[in-house]
């Protein structure tokens, strides 16, 4: 295995999302469930992601938007440029998570089932998230059909 499946404590750290397409709008949806502090920059943002609680800033990256930031995640149409600000990222310490580019990531997302205060994260290691999301949804319904107690 490549990444340790741990729980990240986000309180009082500022978390930059940098993107405003598809695949960043999914990753914002799924922060949005676990915090409203964070920051979405890209010259163009998809209005899912407008209507979500974080701060936006509009306009192209620049290496100077990662300062004072703790987790970044970059999710750019860019595959050139996602490399460039994981270099940038990684040059000040600052753990970086490349959309769709698990070899790039310090750290990656998990499928996630959250009910109070249990969360359950489904990880294959970044190799079979389809299967990962399918045991997360198996573990949904069997909690929604009284069938697992968690609560």
């Amino acid at each position: 295995m490549d990444f340790l499946p741990i729980s990240i404590r986000i309180r009082d750290r500022k978390i930059l999302l940098i993107g405003g397409g598809k695949v960043a709008s999914h990753k914002a949806t799924i922060l949005s469930r676990f915090t409203e502090q964070a920051t979405v920059l890209a010259p163009e943002i998809a209005d899912q992601i407008r209507k979500l609680p974080f701060r936006v800033i509009q306009k192209a990256y620049e290496p100077a938007d990662l300062e004072g930031f703790q987790l970044v995640y970059i999710c750019t149409d860019d595959t050139v440029l996602n490399s460039q600000i994981k270099k940038e990222a990684e040059k000040r310490g600052i753990l970086a998570s490349v959309c769709d580019a698990p070899k790039e990531c310090d750290f990656i997302s998990p499928a996630i089932f959250s009910s109070g205060n249990i969360t359950i994260a489904v990880s294959s290691d970044s190799k079979q998230v389809k299967r990962s999301m399918a045991i997360r949804d198996a573990i949904k319904e069997l909690v929604e059909n009284g069938i697992l107690q968690i609560d």
